[in-house]
């Protein structure tokens, strides 16, 4: 009996989908981890009081929100953020939509060198300070570590640079108000909604962890308490729901010049999707732009 002409061209079935990948992937990283003794999806911040609080650091694919009052000092803790963790071997690339390469460069070079900025633009360096400065140049010019200006045009100019940066760990946007929306929006609490939801989509498309910046519009003047909590952040619920990690920046002199200690600073751990909430201590060199955790100070 002759076979059927068109049995040989029966489609293949397709492949289900299985959940044996996923938990053979988990299983993986976890054997890893116990090996290497440090997570592998995890970008460091370099504060280790931080980083044991929230699991070894900042998780690759979270939206991390680094919020505080204005002049709180959020962009130093970043770029301080961005350097140690580019010194311990992850590549970052930090965005701002408030400075140039060069001046962000000039921060990152004052920062490690422990100098004034003031004093490294105008030239006034005693010798033992030019030498820091030079080391840290020299430092910071092998480190993987990029920096562009945030021109807040199009949400593709962000996509642009983190394609740019070889195998990047870690983005930092400095900050969430500079980054535009992938749609275009009237309102700025819309825009600002649109913006994190990009962000954690790049996160995850990325993988890697995105660390933006943002002020407290809901923060009112005279409140008892000033501490940033969930409700203080923009974008109505968009924000707070968006992101995995929430670090409110509290430096107490601000808004107790009179009691307050001084360079007091609390890094408070206001939402964790994936354990505690709580917060570390810090202390805040004003002089130096320069935040040290209480714990394990650098040396």
């Amino acid at each position: 009996m002759d076979r059927d002409v068109g049995a040989g061209l029966m489609p293949m079935p397709r492949r289900r989908p299985t959940a044996i990948e996923p938990v053979q992937r988990v299983i993986e990283r976890i054997d890893r981890t116990a090996a290497e003794g440090v997570a592998s999806d995890v970008v460091p911040s370099g504060f280790p009081s931080l980083d044991r609080e929230v699991g070894g650091g900042l998780r690759r694919e979270d939206l991390v929100v680094l919020a505080g009052d204005v002049g709180s000092g959020k962009s130093s803790l970043a770029l301080a953020m961005a350097v140690r963790a580019a010194r311990a071997g992850s590549p970052v690339l930090f965005l701002s939509g408030e400075m140039t390469e060069e001046r962000l460069t000039e921060r990152a070079v004052a920062l490690e060198a422990r100098v004034a900025v003031d004093d490294l633009r105008n030239g006034r360096l005693t010798d033992e300070a030019r030498a820091a400065v030079g080391a840290a140049a020299l430092a910071l010019r092998g480190l993987p570590l990029a920096f562009r200006a945030l021109l807040g045009h199009e949400f593709g100019e962000v996509e642009e640079a983190v394609a740019m940066v070889p195998a990047p760990q870690l983005v930092v946007v400095d900050a969430l108000q500079h980054v535009a929306p992938p749609r275009p929006a009237v309102r700025a609490v819309d825009r600002v909604a649109l913006a994190s939801r990009a962000l954690k989509a790049l996160a995850l498309q990325r993988r890697v962890a995105v660390l933006a910046l943002t002020d407290l519009p809901g923060l009112r003047a005279g409140r008892p308490d000033p501490r940033p909590v969930l409700d203080d952040l923009p974008g109505r619920t968009a924000v707070k729901q968006d992101a995995d990690l929430v670090l409110g920046l509290y430096r107490e002199e601000m808004y107790r010049p009179d009691s307050g200690v001084e360079g007091a600073a609390e890094l408070l751990i206001r939402k964790n999707r994936n354990g505690p909430t709580g917060f570390v201590d810090l202390y805040f060199y004003a002089k130096w732009l320069r935040f040290e955790d209480m714990l394990d100070p650098e040396p």
